[in-house]
């Protein structure tokens, strides 16, 4: 069995489309030559800035011979009909059959696909993978029509095995596939012949090439961690950056370098993301001062004054960096400590969405439910509205403006700066946490505060104009925001209903699009005046937040949640509105329970019961039942459950009639029965003021008590007597059986 290599030789190669680019040349090459007949015993896929290259071992020499046979028409059918075979199987009549089958005489066809050898195959495969390869960017040239990433120069395509390498007859816009490479750009240009793919990689090494890219960042952290150990120093992690570098060199050789005094100063974010972004340094710290005082830098080459060079080139452009971040830097500082609130009235001029106002209308609205939001978190109210009032004035400082990703860690700089309280500045940064399901979670009253008055606006804020995720797409990050709530109100034990909490962000929201009808709009500025007690013309001259802010103020917000739940108040569509979020933030909670190990249906069957939308009341119940479900006695009571409410269920429509009214321990004639009785009465006296004490693990199992009397009850009676009094008194005791387990959680949404 021959093994393939392949080696697509072009320009460099972008370090950000690499990694895909290699998967996807083994994935259209393998799925190509198994499609076309062959087998393969292993691949792998390498990638430099200069090379694609796979190598498939243990491939099949040749497809087999295929044979077919296929059913045609009747013997004695319309020529049209026959025709239309032969022509589909791609035979001449002579080569027909008739065979009797239990339908008459019918014809029938026996096809042979020969087999086809591996070059063939193997040829084919690569013209079409190479010009049809997915590149996000791609470029022509020359006057060719072939389409790569940067101009492709070679194509390497060689079967091996015992009698030696052969290269595969392909050609493709003018190149023709051979067997040489070349080495390294500058340490050792010029091209060379390899035979197998352990000689191709030998041979690259040997010319200054590593192939494999997770050995080139494994070569640069190693070099770069010894190199600032030896100076008493520590590189700052970045397995990102890291990836990155590696892919921009073939053979990296690492260089140290300073930073010069004049920027020491600057915070060390800056200096990092300086470098990283515009330089692909590395930062490299002093451990006992934690300022960033050099840079790793990795060159392409080996040079014969080690790299001086090449370092005091990147000194001085990293000091015109620098000096342009260090001038910003100074600058916000003074705009901060004169009047930092200038930059969030320059929000007023910034477009959040067209729908949805500036991101000085959306300050305005996180600031107030942040304010109603503060006693959940237990934070004071003033420091919460101050918190989100200044959480978004870094947007408008050139240092953002330069540097998008350091948005909230510059306004806790800032508002420091400004003199405001560490809460306050701490909630500038954190408010946008967590920002995946491994980032960190604020536990700072104020920081949980403004972060989820940030996401519950940014939540309700799309579901009011209705721009939901849809399938795969979620360009505002919606799901991410619902995680993040999430997040935020489980791991920090918050008792939050979400319902109203999602009315309250929603409905600034609402009345800005109602705007665009006056008719809509007066019916609801009317429903508010019926809630708050002011006239229609007062509520006129109020904004949307305004009036939300004053029905919050006056503790009707009950009342506000009350009206929009009335199918006859105008606010009804908004009401459903807000059950789809809530139940797209279920969705979510799903997700994150799944992880634990709790099943969908487990979540199901507690999101029916009341309360719901606390979702730390929620997980507790969910956890519990979990936990119960999986005990012996928890999974005979709900087989017991299951039974009786099919019973139970089956006989109220029959019977038409509901049996809900209360079974009578008078009409037991079994002492089983009468055990149920008993067991029913405990069960009801534990459960009742465990669900009050929310003590979810002391109500299942109170619940998980009843299995043995449940089953005894099963076994020792029959629930459809001939008695109709006694029938009606054992379905009424079913009855009751299903309201005390479904008063814990729903189980008739638990699967068996």
């Amino acid at each position: 069995m021959p093994d393939l290599l392949i080696e697509l030789f072009s320009e460099e190669i972008p370090a950000r489309m690499q990694a895909r680019a290699a998967e996807e040349l083994k994935k259209r090459v393998t799925d190509g030559v198994v499609e076309a007949g062959l087998t393969y015993a292993g691949a792998a896929a390498y990638v430099t800035p200069r090379r694609l290259t796979l190598t498939v071992s243990g491939l099949t020499a040749e497809s087999p011979t295929l044979r077919e046979e296929r059913k045609g028409p009747k013997v004695g059918a319309p020529d049209k009909a026959v025709e239309g075979f032969l022509r589909g199987a791609g035979i001449t009549r002579d080569q027909l059959e008739e065979r009797d089958t239990p339908k008459g005489a019918v014809y029938f066809a026996t096809i042979e696909k020969p087999g086809r050898t591996a070059e063939v195959i193997v040829a084919e495969v690569m013209e079409d993978t190479i010009r049809n390869f997915p590149w996000p960017k791609s470029m022509r040239w020359g006057a060719g029509t072939l389409r790569w990433v940067r101009p492709l120069h070679s194509i390497l395509c060689i079967l091996s095995d015992e009698a030696g390498a052969r290269v595969v007859d392909m050609e493709v816009e003018g190149i023709r596939a051979g067997d040489t490479t070349e080495g390294h750009r500058f340490l050792a240009p010029g091209r060379f012949s390899v035979t197998s793919f352990e000689d191709y990689e030998a041979q690259l090494k040997r010319r200054s090439v590593i192939l494999n890219a997770e050995e080139r960042a494994e070569t640069i952290w190693h070099d770069a961690t010894n190199m600032a150990f030896a100076n008493g120093l520590e590189v700052i992690e970045d397995k990102g950056l890291l990836a990155e570098v590696a892919g921009l060199v073939e053979f990296p050789v690492v260089l140290m370098g300073e930073i010069g005094e004049d920027f020491l100063d600057l915070p060390p974010e800056v200096l990092q993301t300086s470098m990283k972004e515009h330089q692909k340094f590395f930062s490299v710290r002093n451990p006992r001062s934690g300022r960033i005082e050099r840079f790793v830098t990795v060159a392409n080459r080996t040079t014969a004054d080690h790299g001086a060079t090449i370092l005091a080139g990147n000194q001085k452009v990293l000091s015109a960096r620098l000096s342009d971040a260090k001038f910003f830097w100074e600058n916000d500082l003074r705009v901060a400590k004169e009047d930092i609130t200038s930059w969030t009235q320059a929000l007023e001029n910034v477009t959040f969405h067209n729908k949805m106002g500036s991101q000085g209308d959306r300050v305005r609205r996180i600031a107030s439910l942040a304010a109603e939001l503060a006693p959940v978190a237990g934070a004071e109210a003033d420091v919460a509205r101050e918190a989100a009032e200044l959480a978004k004035a870094d947007l408008s400082s050139e240092m953002v403006y330069e540097f998008p990703e350091l948005q909230g860690l510059m306004g806790r700089y800032y508002i420091a700066a400004a003199g405001r309280s560490e809460a306050v500045a701490a909630a500038a940064e954190e408010h946008y946490s967590p920002l995946g399901p491994s980032d960190d979670v604020p536990t700072a009253p104020v920081s949980v505060t403004v972060a989820l008055a940030d996401k519950l606006d940014m939540l309700t804020g799309f579901w009011a104009i209705d721009e939901k995720p849809t399938g795969s797409k979620d360009p505002f990050a919606l799901r991410r925001a619902a995680l993040g709530v999430i997040r935020l109100i489980l791991e920090n034990d918050l008792r939050l209903p979400l319902r109203e909490a999602n009315a309250r962000a929603f409905f600034p929201h609402a009345l800005r699009r109602d705007s665009a009808s006056d008719e809509t709009l007066a019916e609801k500025r009317a429903e508010y005046a019926g809630i708050t007690g002011t006239s229609a013309e007062e509520l006129a001259e109020l904004s949307g937040e305004a009036m939300v802010s004053m029905i919050a103020q006056r503790g009707l917000f009950g009342t506000l949640w009350d009206t929009i739940s009335d199918r006859n108040s105008s606010f009804h569509e908004d009401a459903a509105t807000l059950e789809d979020l809530l139940g797209f933030i279920h969705d979510r909670l799903k997700v994150v329970l799944r992880d634990e190990g709790i099943r969908h249906d487990i979540i199901d069957a507690c999101i029916a019961m009341p309360g719901s939308d606390d979702l730390t009341l929620l997980v507790k119940r969910a956890r519990a039942l979990d936990v119960i479900l999986k005990t012996e006695d928890g999974e005979n009571l709900l087989q017991g459950f299951k039974r009786a409410n099919n019973i139970l269920t089956q006989a109220e429509e029959k019977d038409g009639v509901e049996y809900s009214f209360g079974a009578d321990p008078r009409f037991a004639d079994d002492p089983a029965e009468t055990a149920l009785f008993s067991a029913l009465d405990a069960a009801e006296a534990a459960i009742k003021p465990a669900l009050e004490a929310e003590d979810f693990a002391a109500a299942m199992s109170a619940m998980a008590a009843l299995r043995a009397p449940v089953d005894a009850f099963f076994e020792a009676v029959q629930v459809n007597t001939d008695n109709q009094t006694v029938r009606r008194n054992r379905l009424n005791l079913l009855s009751r059986i299903r309201t005390v387990c479904i008063s814990v959680a729903d189980l008739t949404r638990i699967e068996s």
